[in-house]
This record gives C-alpha cells, structure tokens and sequence, in this order.
C-alpha cells in the first residue's frame, strides 16, 4: 500500500471515528491540546493590609492551561472567594503585582455573586503576554496578575470615601488595587 493511501485511509478511519462521537476534527485537536497541556497556577492574595482586614477570606486562584503553541491561545481561568459581593472586578497581566505596576494589559473581567464567589475564563495568549513599545523597541513580559474593583466606589466601604481613584477599568475610574499574584509569576 503506498504512503498516500495509508494516511488517505489514516484520515478517513479518525474522521468515522469522530464522526461516531460528533466531534469535529477541530474539536478533538483542541480537547487532545488541553488534555495534554502543561498548566500554570497562581494564588491572588488581598493587596493591601486594610483590603485583607476588611476581607479575611478574600482570594482568588488562577489556572492557565498553556495551548498557544497547540492552538494558538492559552485558556485562563479565575476563580475568586471572600469578595465584597456583588460587584464587578477588572483583571489585568501586568508587568508587576505591586505599585507602580508597570505595563499593563486589561484581559477581562468578572462579578461576583451575593455570597462574594466569581468564576470566569478568558481565552488569549498568557505564556507570552508581552508590551511592546514602538518608540522606544522596549519588549515588557506580563507575567503577574491583578484584580481592581472596577467601580471607583466600590472600595469605599473599607478605605474610605477618600481612596484613591485609579484608571484599571474602560471607563477609566476604578476602585484600587484588590488581589495580585505577589512575587509568583506566570511563565
């Protein structure tokens, strides 16, 4: 049998095979990409001593499955407890945790429910999150993680009418700084 035919016959034995489960062969090469794929895990801690004591139990766990190179985005997903609820937070890779940041890059955001607990995911490229800066040609990796209270208001409550006002968010006024990865980097 000659190779063209061993792989024609090689294709149309997986295309039946999906065809039996109704799975496309976009499907499956996505399924066997994050079955396989090598993960990254981060804990997201209050950022600020006053944001730990108005919430004890406040964190958040980060889960990224690396398939940029498989299929071309990673897939990250946020889950967070002990939060002021019902409130909406902005998500943000940055180039680091603490003040001054650095670069930044808005990814998504989440809101969390009566009892403070919010899931989300976001697909995009995390392993090689990066800032590029044209004038400069300066490259930044983004490989820490923070949450901002994503209404200027919402961090009223525990810091005061008088806390700052910061740009983490669309409209540019959100609330401070509420998790961030510390020290732990993504890859």
């Amino acid at each position: 049998m000659s190779m063209h035919i061993r792989t024609k016959a090689a294709e149309l034995a997986t295309m039946g095979a999906l065809a039996l489960t109704g799975a496309t062969i976009g499907q499956a090469a996505a399924q066997d990409a994050n079955s396989a794929a090598p993960e990254a895990h981060v804990r997201l801690l209050p950022s600020s001593p006053a944001l730990a004591h108005c919430f004890p139990h406040a964190w958040a766990k980060v889960d990224v499955h690396l398939t940029t190179d498989a299929i071309g985005k990673d897939s990250f997903t946020i889950q967070a407890k002990g939060l002021k609820p019902r409130t909406d937070f902005t998500v943000f890779l940055l180039e680091q945790a603490q003040s001054p940041f650095g670069a930044a890059e808005y990814i998504g955001d989440f809101t969390t429910d009566a009892h403070g607990r919010a899931t989300n995911r976001f697909d995009l490229i995390v392993e090689e999150a990066f800032a590029f800066n044209n004038v400069t040609h300066a490259r930044t990796d983004l490989n820490s993680v923070g949450v901002w209270f994503a209404d200027e208001k919402d961090d009223d409550g525990c810091l005061g009418v008088n806390s700052p006002v910061t740009g983490f968010d669309g409209d540019g006024a959100a609330g401070v700084q509420m998790l961030n990865s510390r020290a732990v980097k993504l890859p």
